[in-house]
């Protein structure tokens, strides 16, 4: 496995070649756990984009509404647990909230924090959203949003990274063993940050409206 550096903004004009780190995993395994270390870096990756299918979407589908995720009683639910979705018109997504009435609060705070620019009404255990038009202004906060997820995404890699950096550190591998797993390990959490960067470019070039 290579994983090629590109050099940015100023550095380009110092730097105009690429640096390439080869990722010698047999080597990695034998001194680290390689494949816990590479499922919790897709793990990031995959939850990237799983919430920027389920939470930034232009339009106020169903499918992104049933599975927000509510916070009730100390425990995560999607929201089709804890209520039925269903979209009356174009306009208004009603959620029936009859089989459970005590967590209408925090599928309110749910529906609010959402993302999605949504504005839902109580009457009684029935929550009534009405559909937002997509204004520029939605889309900017939508692509926002975007970033954010993606930097969340991308510390979450390097927090993997800099974990069993510290425990390389402490071990008792040669100097120049250790020195050489850093730089793979980098290498490799730079692979999972590309793919996280990619993701997050084709979700804000959605956004924009750039990619019809």
């Amino acid at each position: 496995m290579t994983v090629r550096h590109y050099a940015k903004g100023k550095d380009k004009k110092k730097d105009k070649g690429k640096h390439k780190t080869s990722v010698d995993e047999r080597m990695l395994a034998e001194v680290i756990p390689l494949d816990d270390i590479k499922n919790q870096m897709q793990k990031a990756v995959d939850q990237l984009k799983a919430e920027y299918i389920q939470s930034l979407s232009l339009r106020s589908s169903t499918g992104a509404i049933e599975n927000l995720h509510v916070s009730f009683e100390g425990k995560e639910y999607s929201l089709q647990e804890l209520g039925q979705v269903v979209r009356k018109d174009t306009k208004t997504v009603i959620i029936n909230m009859v089989a459970f009435p005590q967590a209408i609060t925090a599928v309110l705070k749910a529906l609010q924090k959402s993302g999605m620019n949504l504005n839902p009404q109580q009457d009684g255990t029935t929550l009534y959203i009405p559909v937002p038009r997509v204004t520029t202004e939605h889309r900017a906060q939508l692509a926002k949003n975007a970033k954010t997820l993606f930097i969340q995404c991308r510390d979450a890699v390097k927090n993997v990274q800099l974990k069993h950096e510290k425990k390389l550190k402490n071990s008792s591998l040669a100097q120049d063993t250790v020195f050489s797993v850093q730089q793979q390990l980098g290498a490799l959490a730079e692979s999972y940050i590309t793919q996280a960067d990619s993701l997050h470019q084709i979700k804000v070039k959605e956004l924009s409206g750039k990619d019809s």
